[in-house]
């Protein structure tokens, strides 16, 4: 469980990053090669979103985590990078 949690929390991050390339590709150059290939993005993030947050739960469990480090890993899935550190520093 804890490696698929850790799977799921790098490919978060990068949807998250990839978003915010997205946004900003698509106000500021007209290109409709990148709204095609980075169109589908917002939802391939929200999914990534929802199953990080459901497997931060379950690992909650299974690590032992208290409800203080519990609410650091959910908060770091929105802040950018937050994941990525979350990842390599308290996950075991």
């Amino acid at each position: 469980m804890i490696k698929l949690f850790k799977l799921i929390a790098v490919l978060e991050g990068l949807s998250y990053l990839l978003l915010f390339i997205n946004m900003f590709v698509t106000k500021n150059i007209d290109f409709e090669i990148y709204k095609k290939i980075l169109g589908p993005l917002g939802m391939t993030h929200g999914l990534f979103f929802i199953f990080y947050l459901i497997l931060a739960y379950l690992v909650k469990k299974q690590q032992n985590w208290n409800f203080k480090s519990f609410v650091i890993v959910c908060l770091a899935s929105v802040i950018p990078f937050g994941t990525f550190y979350i990842e390599r520093k308290l996950i075991n």
